[in-house]
């Protein structure tokens, strides 16, 4: 026997493997609509400290709907609550990449320099939102969210030790803005 005819009965006996985790995982998966309900305050409280509540609405939806497209392909049913945060993350930062290089349309420029619209939320949440996006999710997700260093570091996808540099590189920045 040659090597692609070993390979071929491997291929699909890992397949059927794959296949049959997927279907074991979605046995477990619970339905969409309660996974939103269990998640949608601390995903929309992340959201507001993450791009402001003005825009936080249209992030969640947004994210929401970004996870319903990868929900069936989802294997990890424990960590759902981490998934959906890195979703909402993710698309936080999306949303400050797209208002970054967008114009701001207005009739006629003003002679002087405007303060960005929409950061009407409260000095500390403006202060949160502006900073960089790391400093951001931690400070976020330890002191707004209450999670412990462990979680902010598995959210993040870094170390404890970075999550606790950028929590208190932020709060250090957050003490001079406030």
């Amino acid at each position: 026997m040659d090597a692609t005819s070993e390979a071929a009965p491997r291929r699909g006996a890992a397949a059927a493997l794959r296949e049959a985790l997927v279907e074991r995982v979605r046995a477990a998966l619970p339905p969409f609509e309660a996974f939103l309900e269990a998640n949608r305050t601390t995903v929309f409280r992340y959201l507001v400290a993450a791009v402001g509540r003005e825009h936080a609405d249209d992030v969640f939806q947004e994210t929401f709907l970004a996870a319903l497209r990868a929900y069936p392909r989802c294997t990890e049913v424990a960590r759902l609550d981490r998934w959906i945060l890195r979703i909402a993350s993710r698309k936080a930062i999306d949303h400050h990449r797209r208002t970054a290089r967008g114009p701001i349309p207005v009739a006629e420029p003003p002679e002087v320099p405007a303060e960005p619209a929409g950061r009407d939320d409260g000095r500390a949440v403006a202060a949160v939102a502006e900073l960089p996006p790391r400093q951001r999710d931690a400070v976020t997700y330890r002191h707004v969210l209450g999670l412990s260093v462990a979680e902010a570091a598995e959210l993040m996808g870094c170390s404890p030790q970075t999550v606790r540099a950028n929590a208190y590189q932020g709060l250090k920045s957050l003490k001079g803005r406030v």
